[in-house]
């Protein structure tokens, strides 16, 4: 037996954030980024909509990429100062992270990150507030899944926290939001989308609820990305990869990831590379590596015309070439000297990511140090 969890709504189209103003409540509290969503306009109309549905609110700003713990503790405070009934994340998947894990802490205070990131460690939620989820960008799927990412800056690593408890009770999905955002975003962004749907589909406890969505998923990227990356004011193309990145994320927040996340999740708490980044370019590797053990990739491979998982593996790497994402760590800037340093701490930190649990073929130590390294020099692996 296995369960399906989404959020209760999903509203989606170009113009849906106006759905707002059907939500219950007295109070809210909007956490966003930087200044994006200020300066489009989001942030305004959002709170427009807030006041016509009768329900105040208030801002916490300043969300970083990767956000941190101690943006989180931050954030958690003045949420407890506010007392609000609605929590919403409005911005890219940093925001609407931190935005989770301060609903945790404003629920329950007292909570420990190093007890968080035990998988489904989240006590009930929903006490004090519900939560709605907003994205401006087209890449984690986190206004829909039960995960937040956290970065401890002194550790210099990412921290997962999963639980079903996590998954929005609103998600937005409106794509007029995302005309803003800058190429490289969209590139990183789209690729991490596409590692969403290739992951979910290779879980070990993938089924054919999930299969669906992620398949769908990737077929929309191969198709709609390209499109983004040349006209980035094509609102249909931005909205089709919006709905990729919702599907994606429906799929894998039931099915989980695998070590594409494991590790990405480690170089990029370390180096500061873009996730999206990461993804493309330990996905080839990871498809091969799996491909020992499942005929997945061979499904995936024939929506493009093909037929191997080698195939695949090289589609990936075609698409990521094509909207302009480096290809190796070493080519994003990673110095060699403070690459081999780390690599082990990298490894062991990736063997224990939850992501691992859930990877097709279960990896050992020093293969999961030989992926990482050949990401590294940009080669392809053999076994």
């Amino acid at each position: 037996m296995a369960k399906f969890i989404v959020p209760k709504e999903i509203h989606h189209g170009l113009g849906s954030l106006e759905r707002l103003k059907d939500l219950k409540g007295k109070k809210a509290v909007l956490v966003i980024g930087g200044s994006s969503v200020r300066k489009n306009g989001s942030l305004e109309r959002a709170q427009n909509y807030l006041a016509e549905a009768n329900i105040e609110s208030s801002v916490f700003g300043g969300v970083e990429a990767d956000p941190s713990i101690d943006t989180v503790y931050k954030g958690a405070e003045f949420i407890t100062q506010e007392q609000p009934d609605v929590i919403i994340g409005l911005g890219g998947c940093s925001a609407i992270d931190a935005a989770k894990a301060m609903w945790i802490y404003y629920e329950y205070p007292d909570s420990k990150l190093e007890d968080l990131v035990a998988p489904f460690a989240v006590k009930p939620l929903r006490n004090k507030a519900i939560f709605v989820a907003v994205p401006s960008t087209s890449g984690t799927g986190t206004e829909v899944t039960g995960l937040s990412v956290i970065t401890d800056r002194e550790k210099g690593t990412k921290y997962p926290i999963v639980s079903h408890e996590l998954t929005p009770d609103v998600a937005i999905i409106d794509g007029e939001l995302c005309a803003s955002m800058p190429t490289h975003v969209t590139g990183n962004t789209g690729l991490d989308v596409l590692s969403h749907g290739v992951e979910a589909y290779a879980s070990n406890i993938a089924d054919r609820y999930n299969d669906a969505l992620a398949k769908g998923a990737i077929d929309l990227v191969f198709k709609n990305l390209p499109t983004v990356i040349k006209e980035p004011n094509n609102l249909d193309a931005r909205q089709t990869m919006h709905d990729a990145s919702c599907m994606a994320g429906m799929a894998f927040t039931n099915v989980w990831l695998g070590i594409v996340h494991s590790m990405s999740h480690q170089i990029g708490g370390t180096f500061g590379i873009p996730h999206g980044c990461g993804n493309a370019i330990l996905m080839p590797n990871v498809i091969r590596f799996n491909s020992k053990v499942t005929d997945k990739y061979e499904d995936l491979a024939a929506l493009l015309g093909k037929s191997t998982a080698e195939e695949f593996a090289q589609e990936v790497s075609n698409l990521r070439e094509s909207v302009g994402v480096v290809g190796s760590l070493k080519e994003y800037g990673i110095d060699a000297i403070e690459w081999e340093a780390k690599l082990d701490t990298l490894t062991e930190n990736a063997m224990k990511d939850p992501c691992t649990l859930f990877n097709p073929r279960k990896p050992k130590f020093e293969e999961i140090k030989a992926i990482l390294q050949a990401c590294y020099d940009g080669e392809a692996i053999t076994f």
